[in-house]
């Protein structure tokens, strides 16, 4: 399982990692955080395919990818 992690309270909203989801699942929110712009953020969670793409892409280091260890 895949899980992407926003540190919400520090995205600027450059939208960059918006255009590299290949699956397009990155999206703006539609609130605003503490610094007053629209946070990145995962609409479904369970479409991502952990290819890293946004996180490689953000300039502020805002996201996180981590893959968890399936149960054996």
């Amino acid at each position: 399982m895949i899980k992407i992690t926003f540190r919400e309270e520090r995205c600027k909203g450059c939208q960059l990692c918006t255009t590299v989801c290949p699956k397009g699942i990155v999206v703006m929110a539609g609130r605003t955080n503490e610094m007053g712009y629209h946070p990145a953020t995962v609409t479904q969670q369970e479409k991502c395919t952990g290819c890293g793409l946004c996180a490689l892409m953000c300039p502020d280091m805002v996201i996180e990818v981590e893959r968890e260890a399936k149960a054996v």
